[in-house]
């Protein structure tokens, strides 16, 4: 295969754009009889006319256009990677991660995250995402991996680590009239309108969420939806909403307006996961994972002495 500058590529991008040599040129900082000689040039490699050129207009041939159609995301992503490898090497950093994650970050990540940086020489950039949209940012290549819970029933994603399986409670107001009790029986979520997460997400993993019936087949109430989990809990104790939670969040999130009661019959747990794209695993996230293992591992060792 003839190589292919990507010089060439670039200048045919933008010349796409612009459908003018003059002001290609001037994007790119070059003559315009170079910008002809990079487009002639690509033109040869290729084997075919990208370009057709009169005195009064320039546009792409049908070769031209599909070809830039195909092109353009690869480029995008190698102008990403030089743009990453620049950063890291002005803050000295050697790679980096950029990690997704819904609500707060449990110690134990947090710990895994410091031993990352400090033993392996990988920083981490954090970000919240969207409750609704569990998955987007990674497999749209905006973030290298995402804490989120489960089920991932995507192709493209494999699940790196599983967090341990946590109680899921019901949030209500204070002065709800079942926040008397501790435990409710999962048939009386049919009596709460229980919110649910905004997003692109799977109809699979919404239904995990919130269940659309009890197991005894009454409908659950859901016309609310959430964005993050700060404005669930607002609504819990603003109005009539519920919200299923994990328990460590109500660890996290206590406050006087909202009671958390557990729910009997409720048999699917909270397990949060860390995810990955498949064709995009790396040595820091497989690193990442095993150092997210050996941190629960040891907390659990450490809850079983103090029991």
């Amino acid at each position: 295969m003839n190589q292919v500058h990507v010089q060439e590529i670039e200048c045919l991008l933008v010349l796409a754009e612009e459908l003018h040599f003059g002001r290609t040129a001037e994007r790119l900082g070059c003559s315009q009889s170079r910008v002809s000689q990079l487009v002639a040039g690509l033109e040869r490699r290729v084997g075919v006319r990208l370009v057709d050129r009169t005195s009064r207009r320039v546009a792409l041939s049908r070769f031209g256009a599909q070809f830039v159609q195909d092109v353009r995301p690869a480029f995008e992503a190698l102008s990403t990677v030089v743009v990453r490898a620049r950063e890291r090497a002005r803050s000295g950093t050697l790679s980096q991660l950029r990690i997704g994650f819904h609500g707060s970050v449990y110690e134990e990540v947090t710990e895994a995250f410091r031993r990352l940086r400090v033993h392996h020489e990988v920083a981490l950039v954090l970000s919240e995402i969207p409750l609704g949209s569990p998955f987007t940012a990674v497999l749209e290549g905006k973030a290298d991996a995402v804490v989120v819970e489960l089920p991932v029933k995507e192709p493209a994603l494999a699940v790196g680590f599983r967090f341990p399986p946590q109680d899921r409670l019901l949030a209500v107001a204070s002065w709800h009239p079942l926040a008397g009790a501790e435990r409710v029986h999962v048939e009386e979520l049919a009596t709460v309108d229980v919110l649910h997460p905004v997003g692109d997400a799977p109809d699979y993993w919404k239904a995990a969420r919130v269940p659309p019936t009890t197991p005894g087949g009454v409908p659950i109430r859901s016309s609310t939806g959430i964005s993050t989990v700060q404005e669930g809990l607002a609504l819990v104790a603003a109005g009539d909403h519920g919200m299923l939670v994990c328990r460590p969040l109500t660890e996290r999130a206590a406050r006087s307006d909202v009671r958390y009661l557990g729910v009997e019959g409720l048999d699917e747990p909270s397990q949060l996961g860390l995810v990955w794209r498949r064709d995009r695993e790396s040595w820091q996230l497989t690193t990442l994972a095993g150092l997210l293992a050996e941190e629960f591992a040891r907390t659990t060792r450490e809850e079983r002495v103090t029991a």
